[in-house]
């Protein structure tokens, strides 16, 4: 048997050996500084939705596409950008994806047009399904398996998870401004960043073994078929789910999908190496992004909508509202990893599924007069909680026992499933909103008008926490251990590698 004091120096050698450099923290600092500002950008547009709907006279389902479009775009091309990394140079297109970034968020605060603001929307998308897998893959190609990469993984994640929380905050104070502050508030931060990271994040050489294949076939099957899966899901209640329309473009995306399937298994270089997902802890570290994001990014759509345009709320005091979740979520970025060396991935991702679908059930209660201490601040705390446990988790837990050569890849696939999970659910969540009624032309003071406008939007909300449970039903369910899994176990990980 192990003495304690064994432990406590085990513990203690295990803790000094992550010692960075300053270099390392400053490379990890402007990377994370990116993700922070891709989860930013996706909750402050939120939080202006119904100014945006108001100034531009949009209705529920053209506002879904200010959200989507952007979710789309990234989670499209998420898998060729982190291949395109490995490929070309992680640095390389790191700084050009920022710099394209930078330049659609300037346009988008500046247009009046909401086909230009939709179209803006999807090219920041595009940047960022660059910018995230290679910001992603620069950890892990800089920082060693284990500890150390399971720290900087924390932190990282943790990041983009404390931007998407604390988004909401900024994103009410930029709305009770203008609007289009929420886009322009990203424009001095992006340019910041590409200059720094010219100067911090070091050169780094193609991968000269994969030259010649960027399976770009691959990434417009891809793009197409989703795209034509979303837009089919969101004007489904309005053409009829049996309408000519939509079995034949649910028929026509799914048949492009499924090319995408065939070309994968043909190119030399795919975006997808299927292989990569027959070990058990990736499938289901991807599985559980879907729900995890999914389930989150429908549920703010829907409390954004709700709180201000039913309660009444302005923009600020719906984000105060929400604030909680982003600061535990923020709070938890120095001990993500200590939790996760101590308690292991997949413990962690149970239990953050569990606060999360605890957390939507809950607020289910809410009705037009909610008491936000009794009503509605359990529910926040409760989704911080999750958030907090389960993102960071599945991040490690999806790229641990990769090798560097697919760790661009790795990353691509499980921030595509986040993102691609997230606009799936959210086109369901609106075209399920859209198909019992709309919500405009009511007054949003009056009772009757309120009641139903909460009944319009609620199995939305049930759909949230229907998927959160589905995501933690894959994660609990018994797997059978891989050959990999069996031969080799991560030490002093709490189990990243198994389930």
């Amino acid at each position: 048997m192990t003495s304690p004091r064994t432990l406590e120096r085990a513990s203690e050698s295990a803790l000094a050996a992550v010692r960075w450099t300053r270099a390392q923290w400053l490379l990890l600092m402007v990377v994370c500084t990116v993700l922070a500002l891709d989860g930013l950008d996706v909750s402050m547009v939120g939080v202006a939705l119904p100014s945006i709907g108001q100034e531009l006279q949009l209705g529920t389902d053209s506002l879904q596409w200010i959200v989507s479009a952007y979710v789309l775009g990234y989670g499209s091309l998420l898998l060729l950008g982190g291949r395109l990394a490995d490929l070309l140079g992680r640095r390389r297109i790191f700084l050009i994806a920022l710099t394209v970034f930078a330049a659609a968020s300037l346009l988008g605060g500046l247009v009046n047009d909401p086909a230009v603001l939709i179209a803006t929307r999807f090219v920041k998308g595009l940047a960022a399904a660059f910018t995230a897998p290679a910001g992603f893959s620069i950890i892990t190609t800089n920082f060693a398996e284990g500890r150390e990469r399971n720290k900087a993984l924390s932190i990282f994640t943790t990041f983009g998870a404390s931007g998407f929380s604390l988004g909401l905050v900024v994103g009410g104070l930029m709305t009770s401004l203008s609007w289009r502050w929420t886009f322009l508030v990203s424009v001095p931060v992006a340019v910041a960043v590409v200059i720094l990271g010219m100067k911090f994040i070091p050169k780094d050489s193609p991968d000269a073994a994969a030259k010649g294949g960027h399976d770009v076939w691959g990434a417009v099957t891809l793009a197409a078929g989703m795209l034509g899966l979303v837009y089919t899901l969101v004007s489904a209640p309005e053409q009829g789910w049996g309408s000519v329309a939509t079995i034949a473009g649910f028929a026509a995306s799914l048949a492009i999908l499924a090319a995408f399937a065939i070309i994968e298994n043909r190119v030399k270089h795919p975006l997808i190496r299927f292989g990569i997902l027959r070990e058990g802890w990736v499938a289901r570290a991807n599985l559980a992004a879907v729900g995890l994001f999914g389930s989150y990014l429908s549920f703010q759509f829907i409390v954004t909508l709700f709180l201000q345009s039913v309660l009444g709320w302005s923009p600020l005091n719906m984000a105060l509202a929400l604030l909680p979740a982003g600061l535990i979520v923020a709070g938890s970025a120095p001990f993500a990893d200590r939790l996760i060396e101590r308690l292991g991935a997949p413990r962690l991702i149970l239990i953050g599924l569990i606060a999360l679908g605890l957390g939507y059930v809950l607020f289910l209660r809410v009705g037009t007069t909610p008491n936000y201490i009794l009503d509605i601040l359990p529910s926040i705390i409760l989704l911080g909680i999750g958030f907090a446990l389960a993102f960071p988790s599945i991040n490690v837990q999806a790229t641990a026992g990769i090798p560097n050569s697919e760790q661009g890849l790795a990353a691509g696939l499980i921030q595509t499933s986040t993102q691609v999970g997230a606009a799936l659910v959210l086109a369901v969540t609106t075209a399920i909103v859209s198909g019992h009624g709309t919500s405009q032309g009511t007054a949003a003071g009056a009772p009757a008008a309120a009641a139903a406008m909460l009944e319009q939007y609620r199995p939305g909300l049930i759909l949230s926490a229907v998927v959160a449970i589905g995501a933690l039903l894959v994660a609990a369910a018994p797997a059978r251990r891989s050959a990999s899994q069996r031969m080799e176990t991560v030490p002093g990980d709490g189990g990243v590698t198994g389930n």
